[in-house]
């Protein structure tokens, strides 16, 4: 969430100061994505809702300097500034070369995968949200690409029709409720249905805080990846401060392991976290994905989880 005191901080600050000392894990990969929770836009046209983020177009230049490939619009920040501010913010992204799921100016190009090849692996990436449903594009009319948690039918015929295209299959989809620990039974069953369906790597989002992480049928499940950066209230139980940076190695043959370095957000700012802080991260992430039948290994300052085919 790079807006409202993050924007105001960027206005001073280099534009790669978000990242901290990530930054080289970033550009170290082959592939960034990332759940963009801010409009990039000028736009004033301010929806009413509790909580309205922005970031000044210009700032598009920090995705950039950390070789961010993709983004994820289908969230419930992205139309905060009305249409003007996800066309606008659709505009700023192409320009940038940063490609874009979930949100278009209709259902259709909001349902469009991005695909893309790295090292001779065909990866694909689908975005959708269970979030704002008033914001759901239509036919002729732009917004996200809404998913109720359960209703299988409104993503099946895209991943179907993505599936014999790509070797790794990526559904990105912001959902379910804020600090909220563990996936309900609901929302399980749902991600399962997803993996049977082909998809490889589901990648949860949207609780503020992270959630264990699942292996079912030798795909992964990232039930909830927690927050990166932004300017929130920090909890002083549930730490949305704390989170992980999620590195995944894919080969043509599926998902083959799982890193996860703990990190903490500070002064609007992302770095690796050490001593106490990250104990308690990876101890919190090893216990949490314990409950669902996952065994993580911890491999000095991170977590490693491989999966054997």
């Amino acid at each position: 969430m790079i807006g409202r005191l993050v924007n105001a901080h960027l206005r001073k600050a280099a534009p790669s100061y978000i990242w901290g000392d990530l930054l080289p894990h970033f550009l170290g990969m082959d592939l960034n994505l990332i759940n963009l929770e801010a409009a990039l836009t000028y736009s004033t046209d301010q929806v009413p809702k509790v909580f309205n983020f922005k970031s000044d177009p210009e700032h598009v230049q920090s995705l950039k300097e950390a070789s961010i490939h993709v983004v994820n619009l289908a969230n419930n920040h992205v139309l905060d500034f009305g249409e003007k501010g996800l066309l606008e913010t659709l505009n700023i992204l192409d320009t940038a070369h940063i490609q874009h799921v979930g949100a278009g100016t209709s259902l259709a190009q909001a349902r469009v995968p991005v695909i893309m090849a790295q090292k001779g692996i065909t990866i694909g990436i689908l975005g959708c949200t269970d979030n704002e449903p008033s914001w759901a594009a239509k036919h002729n009319h732009c917004g996200v690409h809404y998913v109720d948690v359960g209703d299988f039918n409104a993503i099946a015929s895209d991943i179907k029709a993505l599936r014999p295209r790509v070797d790794i299959l990526i559904l990105s989809m912001h959902w379910g409720p804020n600090m909220c620990e563990r996936p309900s039974k609901g929302f399980m069953q749902f991600a399962h249905q997803l993996i049977d369906a082909g998809v490889d790597i589901f990648h949860g989002h949207s609780a503020h805080i992270f959630q264990g992480v699942e292996v079912y049928k030798d795909r992964l499940i990232l039930y909830d990846t927690g927050d990166f950066i932004d300017d929130y209230y920090v909890d002083p139980y549930l730490r949305n401060d704390r989170s992980f940076f999620f590195e995944v190695t894919v080969s043509k043959n599926g998902v083959e392991s799982l890193n996860m370095i703990p990190v903490l957000i500070s002064k609007f700012q992302v770095n690796r976290s050490f001593g106490e802080e990250a104990e308690e991260t990876m101890h919190r992430m090893m216990m949490l994905s314990q409950k669902l039948g996952t065994k993580i290994e911890r491999a000095n300052d991170r977590l490693n989880l491989s999966i054997h085919h």
